[in-house]
């Protein structure tokens, strides 16, 4: 569980992120959602510690982020795993070589638990033994998605940190990426964290979801709650979708 107590940040005076609270609870798929430049991915990078907040505090369970020295966040991001926006893989080593990077960095495992741990996590994402060996160049974007993933979770984190997982796929393969995150969360019981703004997202995998607006927090709740808000921006921002306008109106 990841506690957010009235956070603010500012860039040259300008407030970003304007006193927001909330509980991403572990074991569920916690997301972010927001037109561009609400403040989403501010808030994503502020909780992970990217960026230092002006006020307010972040606890990671019974830990306060805030308070920790860099040497202390340091020991606390090896439990946090993170899948980039654009897969962020490495193409100059192979598939293999890519989920057993931060083994190598951060682990004491011999060569023979890393492969063991490798092999696991790209089990665990679907990814066929014949691909182990490809450059990531090599393989379909979804497969870059998942082979992304299998590297966030190789140090098996409490903490998954998901920014934007479903950029540039096709609706069929983002919504394989959405059950596999989901599916993932709820085996390891992680605190899962997704920025995103795409509503198949929501409507699929929304167990918790943040409505953010020019900073502030407007909405939280439900997928099962969002289609029935009253909330006018949450509205406009759902229902500026023709479809899920018509389910509104359907419902």
């Amino acid at each position: 569980m990841i506690t957010l107590k009235n956070i603010v940040k500012t860039f040259d005076g300008n407030t970003v992120l304007n006193n927001i609270s909330t509980v991403f609870e572990q074991g569920k798929t916690n997301l972010i959602i927001g037109r561009s430049g609400s403040g989403k991915t501010v808030l994503l990078k502020s909780t992970l510690g990217l960026f230092e907040v002006d006020s307010g505090e972040i606890w990671y369970n019974d830990r306060n982020f805030t308070q920790m020295n860099q040497k202390e966040r340091k020991i606390l991001r090896r439990e946090v795993g993170m899948v980039f926006q654009g897969g962020a893989l490495f193409d100059s080593i192979s598939v293999e070589g890519n989920v057993r990077f931060p083994l190598d960095m951060f682990s004491k495992m011999s060569p023979a638990e890393k492969q063991k741990r490798v092999d696991f996590c790209l089990d665990h994402v679907n990814i066929d033994k014949q691909a182990f060996n490809l450059s990531p160049s090599e393989i379909s974007g979804g497969m870059q998605k998942r082979v992304a993933i299998a590297r966030a979770i190789a140090l098996n984190p409490k903490y998954l940190f998901c920014d934007e997982p479903n950029s540039g796929l096709d609706p069929e393969t983002a919504t394989v990426i959405d059950q596999l995150i989901q599916t993932l969360t709820k085996e390891f019981q992680m605190t899962t964290i997704i920025n995103t703004h795409d509503m198949n997202s929501v409507i699929e995998i929304g167990e918790s979801v943040l409505f953010i607006s020019h900073g502030q927090k407007e909405w939280e709740g439900t997928k099962e709650d969002i289609l029935k808000s009253d909330n006018q921006k949450l509205e406009d921002f759902i229902f500026a979708n023709k479809l899920y306008a018509q389910m509104k109106k359907g419902q």
